[in-house]
């Protein structure tokens, strides 16, 4: 178990306070650095799974949250700033972190707000025990991008380890991040509006991606090794034993696949969810109409 919270300073980040968790797994220290703002009753902030993961994602909507919520974000495991060593990074190590720093850091069940791939760490820590008194996933996905372009875990499995490999998993790793390619993507399907994709927030994302042993919990969220489930029905199943309530929100230009997944998540009973601008990234890209979609949710006294 981890025992030690230590102060940092960093250039990143929202402009809350930011501490390092020391985190053991496997007899190795992992610290993993995390930021909080605001007061009121705590909130946990997650963001979204992906290459250019950080809790700076997710950081606009954490100052719209902080006046009424002590917000926590973090950087997972290998990204971010914290620690990223070169470990076969699995579903079990995020499923135990998880646990792990709520344990640690909250004595009561709290809100999460959880992005994209964080989503099925979130419902299995939910079903598990009682950790959270409401949750809300933001473009909630539960396959990685290489299986859901249709990718064997035979492929993909290759794929994870031609990237792991010394030299030309470098250039390899080197070529997929490329500030073009970055841009790209976030135009294909993560921002809607293509004037918010400016040089400079490239260069950050850039920047993040070019880390050391940045490319190995990379390669795995894009191979499906993140992956918590494994099929639809094991998602939707988690959903339908949760025992708190959980709101969803959809951006209207999400990738087909990844649409057609969210619609069979909010056509179960009891699922509130709500439609909005934007795509994989609104978090990101649009925190305020969050903000308004979720505040009634968050701050209502239903349990």
């Amino acid at each position: 178990m981890p025992t030690n919270l230590l102060s940092t300073s960093t250039t990143t980040g929202f402009g809350g306070i930011v501490q390092e968790y020391l985190w053991n797994w496997e007899n190795q220290q992992l610290p993993v650095v995390y930021e909080t703002l605001g007061k009121g009753s705590p909130l946990l902030l997650l963001p979204s799974f992906s290459s250019v993961s950080t809790r700076s994602e997710v950081g606009e909507l954490a100052k719209l949250l902080a006046p009424n919520f002590q917000v926590v974000a973090i950087d997972w495991p290998g990204f971010g700033e914290s620690s990223r060593p070169s470990l076969n990074y699995r579903p079990e190590i995020y499923q135990h972190f998880l646990e792990d720093f709520v344990k640690a850091v909250f004595n009561t069940p709290i809100t999460v707000v959880a992005a994209g791939h964080a989503a099925s760490y979130v419902l299995q820590l939910a079903v598990k025990q009682a950790a959270f008194s409401k949750i809300v996933l933001l473009a909630p996905t539960w396959r990685g991008p290489l299986p859901t372009m249709g990718a064997s875990q035979q492929i993909a499995g290759i794929v994870r380890e031609l990237v792991r490999s010394p030299i030309l998993g470098q250039a390899l790793y080197k070529l997929n991040t490329t500030q073009s390619f970055l841009s790209f993507m976030y135009r294909r399907h993560v921002f809607t509006d293509a004037a918010k994709i400016t040089p400079s927030f490239i260069e950050k994302k850039w920047q993040t991606t070019q880390q050391p042993g940045a490319r190995f919990a990379s390669a795995a969220f894009v191979t499906g090794n993140l992956d918590a489930v494994r099929e639809q029905s094991d998602f939707l199943e988690l959903v339908q034993s949760l025992t708190v309530p959980l709101m969803v929100v959809i951006g209207e230009s999400s990738p087909p696949k990844s649409r057609d997944e969210m619609n069979a998540l909010v056509a179960l009973p009891g699922v509130r969810s709500v439609v909005i601008p934007g795509s994989l990234g609104l978090h990101e890209e649009y925190p305020a109409v969050v903000l308004e979609t979720v505040q009634d949710f968050l701050l209502s006294s239903e349990n």
